[in-house]
């Protein structure tokens, strides 16, 4: 049988998943092994008794100024950054990208200027928004909105628009004004499309986020990251990174998952 044509059973999956993963973090053990075996006072790549030990104080252990526990008063920030930066994204991508997926006048009128703001690179406007909105948490949440919702506009208002003219026709036909054709035959059909552009606009999200906290921020994943980067602790900076990629995994599952069970229709070709 050729591979082409091979399908991998769901435990089979995990396991050859798995297995990239493992090597990396035995090539890890086996370098770090190696250089503090050289250096004992290696800094560069610690070993995972070093990196318990200083995530235990951070995790378990009040921060002496602020009382607070540190790592999870980052985590708590991040995620809340985040969600409201990808919240108001998502409901702009639905309601612009549906108008302008829809109605040919408002494509022609908005669709140069989302693609106009959609290639600027969002890192470059962040002296801007600094300037403009201040220092505090709206900067930070616009430059995620900035960063990720004209794209998923795009994405929304493409998708809409290679929907098939039949079913407009049909629903015209049937007396269905231009709300309606948007709201019943455009919207359920965007749906399972919306949850994608999210899981796609993560990635991103998270990126302008470390960026905002690094430059201008008290707490958070990213400002924790830069701080202690001064240090070279790598102690922390490993297992905060190794954080931040496992809250992206468990939202990615968490939206793929929802896609799923709410739109089982939109993903019965991949079965």
């Amino acid at each position: 049988m050729r591979w082409v044509n091979r399908q991998v059973r769901r435990t089979d999956r995990l396991l050859l998943g798995s297995l990239p993963i493992l090597l990396l973090v035995v090539i890890y053990l086996v370098m770090a092994v190696s250089r503090h075996a050289a250096n004992p006072a290696d800094k560069i790549l610690p070993l995972p008794g070093t990196m318990a030990e200083s995530m235990y104080a951070l995790i378990f252990e009040p921060d002496k100024l602020s009382g607070q526990l540190v790592f999870w008063a980052d985590t708590f920030a991040s995620l809340q950054r985040l969600g409201i930066g990808l919240g108001i994204s998502t409901l702009m991508a639905i309601m612009v990208g549906l108008v302008i997926g829809v109605l040919p006048p408002v494509r022609a009128t908005l669709g140069p200027l989302v693609t106009g703001i959609a290639v600027i690179p969002p890192i470059a406007l962040l002296p801007i928004l600094f300037i403009a909105l201040g220092l505090g948490e709206t900067a930070k949440v616009a430059l995620i909105v900035v960063g990720i919702a004209p794209v998923m506009i795009r994405d929304i208002a493409a998708h809409v628009v290679e929907l098939p003219r039949e079913q407009i026709i049909k629903a015209q036909t049937l007396g269905a004004s231009s709300w309606q054709v948007m709201i019943r035959v455009a919207l359920p059909q965007a749906m399972p499309r919306l949850i994608h552009a999210m899981r796609l606009a993560l990635g991103p999200a998270w990126v302008f986020l470390i960026s905002a906290e690094a430059i201008a921020s008290d707490v958070g994943l990213g400002y924790r990251i830069f701080l202690v980067r001064r240090y070279l602790s790598m102690d922390v900076i490993l297992p905060y990174v190794a954080w931040i990629a496992i809250l992206a995994i468990i939202i990615d599952m968490t939206l793929a998952y929802l896609s799923r069970r709410l739109f089982p229709w939109a993903h019965e070709a991949s079965h």
